[in-house]
């Protein structure tokens, strides 16, 4: 059971990559400007005002907002700043549960002898990582991690919000059902339709009558939200389910060839990361996005958990044949590459092998070369001369477990 006392925080970094860029290029503060390519992957709130978001065509972008700025982004300087930051949250308090590269909760509920209240240690902790980053960072505090991620959104941008645990209907009820986790734009335009546009609405139906409305499964989820049934505490030291990255492609027609080599590339890229954290994985999912932005994924497991980049690479290239001729008809604007059914290296008796492509001495010497040189000093000759186009690393989603990018 959740404490009455107002102790758990969500801290969201503002706009991040483009916050970044805003920081360290004095030009561009104040100004509408993007991070991004082909696809918006952060707008400055300026842009917002314009009607900018993430995951737009930046020519859609343009439209909107013609004096935009766009900017290629600088992965290396996203992920300095997001070590900053949580180093930060991590001399606040043992408990923090990150949930992508610019948020996390931290429960303080025990902390108050030695910080303070909860809200004093809020505010402590955005007064740092402004002095010490140089970034803006929203913080809701409340009873739930439910109701402390609504209050950090309600008061973004660079904002504090506390909410009283005697009043947390009070400060629910009147939001937009679009707070609720899980209710997305099909969603809330279908309870529209029914008149419902508000969580408190919401929380005025029977669980029976909004199950089918939405389904048992999501009646039953967004009615315990809209009456801030959360019970989930923060979990700290939680280790990712999957781990994976994906790359914008636009709209421009590519060769299957060139969707191999892109596949390639997201392979090396997130086995990299897999075997740096020292695991392994077993189940390989692909994420399409074909040119008239339908999406969807196929997954193949292994018989055994690996961290082999050809292993993987040969059951992802397996499932991008299989959608060749798809692929061919409708185009192809994104793909992405996830291992997940993930396990500890060091808890996995590994098989062992006769094939000659699976090699993990060439995977850790290539490792080895790119931590002391750059992850750019090597790399595979299939991918020379090509544009490595945007890859952005995808993470999973706290409230559903399945894998959200880390678009800001």
């Amino acid at each position: 059971m959740c404490s009455m006392q107002a102790g758990i925080l969500h801290a969201d970094l503002d706009a991040f990559y483009a916050s970044v860029e805003q920081r360290d290029r004095p030009e561009l503060r104040g100004r509408a400007m993007a991070v991004g390519g082909g696809v918006i992957l952060a707008a400055s709130y300026e842009a917002r005002a314009f009607g900018v978001r993430t995951a737009m065509n930046i020519r859609a972008a343009r439209a909107l907002c013609p004096h935009l700025i766009s900017v290629a982004p600088r992965m290396e300087a996203y992920t300095e700043a997001s070590r900053a930051v949580f180093a930060i949250f991590d001399d606040t308090t043992p408990l923090v549960e990150p949930i992508s590269v610019d948020e996390a909760f931290l429960d303080v509920a025990g902390m108050r002898r030695l910080a303070g209240p909860p809200d004093l240690i809020a505010q402590h902790l955005r007064e740092r990582v402004a002095a010490e980053v140089g970034l803006a960072i929203s913080v809701g505090v409340a009873r739930t991690k439910f109701l402390a991620k609504v209050a950090s959104g309600v008061c973004k941008p660079d904002g504090l919000l506390v909410v009283d645990p005697t009043r947390e209907m009070e400060f629910l009820h009147p939001l937009p059902v679009q707070r609720l986790w899980g209710v997305g734009a099909k969603t809330a335009e279908k309870l529209r339709g029914y008149g419902i546009t508000t969580v408190g609405e919401v929380a005025t139906l029977e669980p029976g009558r909004l199950s089918n409305l939405v389904g048992k499964a999501a009646g039953g989820h967004l009615h315990a939200l809209a009456h801030n049934r959360d019970p989930r505490p923060v979990v700290s030291g939680k280790r990712r389910s999957s781990i994976g990255s994906q790359q914008a492609l636009g709209p421009k027609r590519r060769s299957f060839a060139d969707h191999e080599a892109t596949l390639l590339g997201l392979v090396d890229r997130v086995a990299r990361r897999l075997r740096a954290g020292e695991r392994v994985g077993r189940t390989v999912t692909l994420r399409f996005r074909f040119g008239d932005f339908v999406r969807d994924t196929r997954s193949h497991t292994l018989a055994e958990a690996t961290a082999s980049t050809s292993t993987f690479f040969d059951a992802a290239h397996d499932l991008l044949v299989a959608r060749k001729a798809e692929i061919a008809g409708r185009g192809l604007t994104l793909l992405g590459f996830t291992i997940s059914n993930l396990s500890s290296a060091t808890a996995v008796q590994l098989a062992l092998t006769f094939d000659k492509r699976d090699r993990p001495e060439l995977d850790r010497t290539l490792d080895s070369v790119r931590d002391r040189f750059g992850s750019s000093s090597i790399g595979r000759a299939t991918l020379l001369g090509r544009s490595t186009g945007l890859s952005v690393p995808l993470l999973p989603d706290p409230g559903t477990g399945s894998a959200v990018t880390g678009f800001r």
